[in-house]
């Protein structure tokens, strides 16, 4: 037995421990030992190295919302392929206690919740989803995005991968045909959850502005989104998108859609708990979550910026009150920049969302629902 080997396996794994219960804390998490467990602390509870039934190990981390067991967490070196360890992810939820057993929320005998982590890198399956699956997230979600989750784990689909997939049929009749095809194609590419992005491309004049807002208000009221971000290339344009919104009439009621779903431009966070839908530019989302000041004014010095580099960003949790499913369709003109979000007609602003997305894409502000048919 090489004791020397040992050592440095065990320091290896208990470095990556030290940045995910930092990453539990900062997202509401009480991390804990199971000798001074006070399930009460709050509301999500993070115990760490649980005992599991015989012939299951130990736990690096068992989830406790409103004092339930919910989920796991296995906890492995930095650099370790995150996607091997879901195995033993599945086991733990399968072996847990009696007494624990007692106390837990299950899903199909399992915990519904299981995360692998290195401190540097996260998979999330979430267990209520139509065909759960690892998938990379920013970072832990809070105690209260659980328990949301579970408070409708008496409906048919419960997230809002299974609600995508019962859509009701678009109404076409205030539609064009190229609107109803994009329509239909970014429900399509939802529904089968085959890409992380793509890209809608429509002529000028062919009704982007109005297609994206139809497709909004269609995935917050049937598809089980929160919260939409919109973004757009330049500060003007969230004013001229924001006017789409308030003017747009929804198809079964007539009723605005500011009537019924609130409409903020990003500044500085905490974003209102009641935003639906936050139009910004991608400049601004990055100084948001960096709790930056952000004027309503045009600033071209800040929505032209462009990094020389990857910009670092943390997770944050002031600007992002409540977790929610985010939207960020790409529809463009090859004639024109003038419209929609995520136009990448101009060459400086393709660069700086390459540069500060490689590190927001996955962010709170980024993080489940990049779309879009390619």
């Amino acid at each position: 037995m090489n004791l020397g080997d040992d050592a440095t396996r065990l320091a290896a794994e208990a470095r990556p421990r030290v940045l995910i219960d930092r990453q539990l804390t900062d997202a509401g998490w009480s991390v804990q030992d199971s000798r001074s467990l006070n399930l009460f602390a709050a509301q999500g509870v993070a115990r760490r190295e649980a005992t599991m039934a015989t012939g299951h190990g130990r736990a690096d981390y068992l989830l406790y919302v409103d004092q339930r067991v919910v989920g796991v967490i296995e906890a492995k070196p930095e650099g370790t392929p995150l996607s091997g360890v879901e195995w033993q992810s599945a086991m733990y939820a399968e072996g847990l206690p009696a007494d624990v057993r007692l106390a837990a929320q299950t899903k199909d005998g399992r915990l519904p919740f299981a995360f692998e982590a290195s401190g540097t890198e996260t998979h999330f399956t979430n267990g209520f989803d139509p065909e759960p699956r690892a998938r990379r997230i920013f970072n832990f979600p809070k105690a209260a995005t659980l328990a949301k989750t579970l408070r409708r784990k008496g409906e048919e689909h419960p997230t809002w991968r299974g609600k995508v997939t019962a859509m009701p049929t678009l109404d076409t009749t205030p539609l064009r045909p190229a609107q109803i095809e994009a329509i239909n194609a970014v429900e399509q590419s939802l529904r089968e959850q085959r890409y992380d992005r793509s890209l809608v491309q429509m002529a000028t004049g062919a009704g982007k502005t109005y297609a994206a807002v139809t497709l909004s208000y269609r995935l917050l009221k049937f598809g089980g989104f929160d919260r939409i971000l919109f973004l757009v290339d330049r500060n003007n344009l969230a004013k001229q998108t924001m006017a789409e919104f308030e003017n747009y009439r929804t198809p079964d009621d007539g009723r605005r859609f500011t009537e019924l779903y609130n409409v903020n431009r990003l500044n500085r966070g905490p974003m209102q708990e009641s935003t639906a839908l936050a139009i910004s530019t991608i400049q601004r989302v990055f100084k948001a979550l960096r709790n930056e000041e952000v004027g309503e004014s045009d600033d071209p010095e800040l929505d032209g910026w462009v990094p020389d580099a990857p910009v670092t960003v943390a997770y944050n949790a002031r600007p992002t009150p409540r977790r929610r499913a985010e939207l960020v369709p790409a529809i463009t003109s090859p004639q024109s920049a003038s419209t929609m979000c995520e136009v990448r007609a101009m060459k400086r602003t393709m660069q700086a969302r390459s540069r500060i997305a490689q590190t927001l894409v996955s962010g709170p502000l980024l993080t489940e629902a990049q779309l879009i048919r390619r």
